[in-house]
């Protein structure tokens, strides 16, 4: 049974633990509080060295870090990656945009609303967190105008790792209001087989 290494409320996080869901298969969760230093304890980073959450652990001694490589490699030989060239090549495409382009602006301009203070100094930071996120969302809007899900008429993996973060954007202080055709695809993961919330 895989375990699954990660902190509740973190996006990354959650994105192997709603493939899994999809999946029907039974894993362990252990709840990792970066807060408090505690992906940076030797036990921790004997799996991770880069002490960063989450951390799959597929069988003793073997783990695997980054969420989307998690994504990747728990999806192989499902339906939510697929085995087209084309189709892979492009569910990869918006793998690597959410990693790039969304999650380093969306995530971050959450993390610092949700859980800094309000006179901390990355307070600073938002205008351009928000400038930056919001050209991610145009560019996703844009592409669900034409289509229902990221790598065409199927959902997959490129699915799961931009609703992560875009499901909870408003914390983040992006109305979502503006981007009609990603409050539609929103309630489409929703209402996938196996989906669970983001606790």
């Amino acid at each position: 049974m895989y375990r699954l290494y990660g902190m509740s409320g973190s996006g990354n996080c959650y994105k192997p633990k709603l493939l899994l869901a999809h999946l029907g298969m039974e894993f362990s969760w252990v709840e990792i509080d970066v807060r408090k230093g505690e992906s940076r304890t030797p036990g921790y980073l004997a799996m991770n060295a880069n002490g960063k959450v989450p951390v799959l652990e597929i069988e003793p001694g073997k783990w695997l870090a980054e969420s989307n490589a998690m994504l990747c490699y728990l999806g192989e030989d499902s339906a939510y990656l697929p085995t087209d060239r084309w189709q892979r090549a492009q569910v990869m495409q918006w793998l690597f945009f959410e990693q790039y382009s969304h999650e380093p602006c969306i995530a971050v301009a959450r993390f610092i609303l949700k859980h800094l203070p309000a006179e901390h100094q990355r307070r600073a930071e938002l205008p351009q967190l928000q400038a930056r996120g919001h050209q991610a969302l145009a560019v996703m809007q844009q592409h669900l105008a034409q289509q229902p899900f990221f790598a065409g008429d199927q959902y997959s993996i490129a699915d799961i790792a931009l609703y992560a973060y875009t499901h909870v954007a408003d914390e983040g202080g992006f109305d979502l209001s503006r981007y009609p055709a990603i409050r539609r695809w929103i309630g489409e993961v929703r209402s996938q087989a196996g989906h669970i919330p983001m606790s």
